[in-house]
């Protein structure tokens, strides 16, 4: 795993901090989604929080120095990475790696040897070598957003 500075702290989601995962995501380099469009899919502060609290939702966030800049959160049931959002001024920092590393072990531990998420299939796009570059494989689906169904396949 990389080493981050001290400033950089990772820790288990908080099902009362879904306004400030919200407000990150709409602050993202690419693929931002205001709190609005969110709500128009029927994620909301309150819809988030009670996946969380039900343990369905796992996730694991980063601050610096106290402040947000980071999270993914994963599906218990289903093996899917849900999402990942860092602040832009944070990116390149291994930080994005970090926190998706966090949520496979957890997803792994629950019994998932597969991993899946949607991630653009535009080659400029970041998310499009990021992933492939740490292991994930396309299975040539796409999901109902339009982007390519990566896998992860965990070894012995």
């Amino acid at each position: 795993m990389t080493t981050h500075p001290a400033s950089i702290t990772f820790h288990a989601a908080k099902a009362e901090d879904t306004p400030a995962f919200i407000a990150l995501r709409g602050k993202t380099r690419q693929n931002a989604i205001p709190k609005e469009r969110l709500a128009e899919v029927g994620i909301t502060a309150a819809t988030w929080a009670e996946m969380m609290r039900s343990g369905s939702l796992p996730g694991q966030v980063c601050h610096h120095d106290g402040q947000l800049v980071g999270y993914c959160f994963g599906e218990r049931d289903t093996g899917e990475i849900i999402v990942l959002a860092l602040l832009p001024e944070f990116e390149g920092l291994g930080i994005g790696k970090t926190l998706l590393e966090l949520i496979m072990t957890e997803l792994r531990a629950q019994g998932h040897q597969r991993l899946f998420l949607g991630c653009s299939s535009d080659p400029a796009s970041r998310s499009y070598g990021f992933y492939r570059y740490l292991g994930w494989t396309a299975t040539g689906e796409t999901d109902k957003y339009g982007d390519d169904v990566l896998e992860f396949r965990f070894t012995a």
